[in-house]
């Protein structure tokens, strides 16, 4: 990837590439255009991370807290969908989100909506694929996180007068914290780079750095342009990285083993 990024397409031939330090590949790269894609990248990723948050911290909590002997029953269906691969999954998606599918037949049966679903093939389903798709890496830090906590600690709290929303503010969350970071570094690198879900639910309204770079390969034949896109993506991942690992220090790699 390194390599072919610095290089260039050779005008004469087809399907053929001159190896060197040409950088004409990342120059393109500040083109407003593309500039944009990573920008809309960023905020999807950014925006599925947090849908993954909110809906993965009350349930890990619950698992973990209050589920007691249905415990292996919720972890297994959370497990389940990792066994079915990611495309069954996502074309799962575009018959439930279809204007006519049975989600949007339901809806309109309890008079929730007037008209047929409009969300396939929008930044919205594509919003719903990936939540569902990462959701479970979500999940399983932050089941790891809460689990470990002392609960003498809560106790502790709520016996010196705090109430559960001030005890779960000043306790639950900053010893949890770690849980959070690592659930959020694990769903927000794979959306980066997302390419499966956007091509099967957002069509053309949804355009992001996972289908450029794939644009580049299989249509456009520009390797080189192809590459530097890709490595460009790579070293944002990396400051990512780089940033968890110094928020964490040490915890940060017991934090993923323990998750994985």
């Amino acid at each position: 990837m390194v390599a072919y990024s610095f290089a260039r397409n050779d005008p004469e031939e087809f399907f053929t590439v001159t190896f060197g330090l040409y950088t004409d590949q990342f120059v393109r790269i500040w083109d407003p255009i593309y500039l944009e894609i990573y920008r809309n990248t960023f905020f999807m990723a950014f925006a599925g991370t947090v849908g993954c948050l909110l809906i993965g911290y009350p349930f890990a909590y619950f698992l973990a807290t209050r589920a007691g002997r249905h415990k292996t029953l919720l972890f297994f269906l959370v497990i389940v969908p990792f066994w079915t691969s990611l495309l069954i999954r996502t074309y799962a998606w575009v018959i439930l989100l279809a204007e006519h599918g049975p989600l949007s037949r339901a809806l309109q049966s309890t008079g929730l909506i007037n008209r047929p679903l409009d969300v396939l093939y929008t930044p919205t389903a594509v919003w719903i694929g990936i939540v569902y798709d990462y959701l479970p890496l979500m999940v399983f830090p932050l089941y790891v996180a809460i689990e470990r906590m002392d609960p003498r600690l809560k106790e502790a709290s709520r016996d010196l007068g705090a109430g559960r929303w001030k005890t779960f503010r000043q306790v639950t969350l900053p010893l949890t914290l770690t849980g959070i970071l690592t659930g959020s570094l694990l769903t927000f690198i794979p959306m980066m780079g997302e390419y499966v879900v956007p091509e099967i639910l957002g069509g053309a309204k949804s355009f992001l750095i996972g289908n450029l770079v794939a644009n580049e390969f299989r249509t456009a034949i520009d390797w080189p342009f192809g590459a530097a896109l890709g490595m460009v993506l790579i070293a944002l991942m990396l400051i990512v990285i780089t940033i968890y690992v110094k928020v964490l220090g040490g915890r940060a790699e017991e934090s993923l083993g323990s998750s994985l």
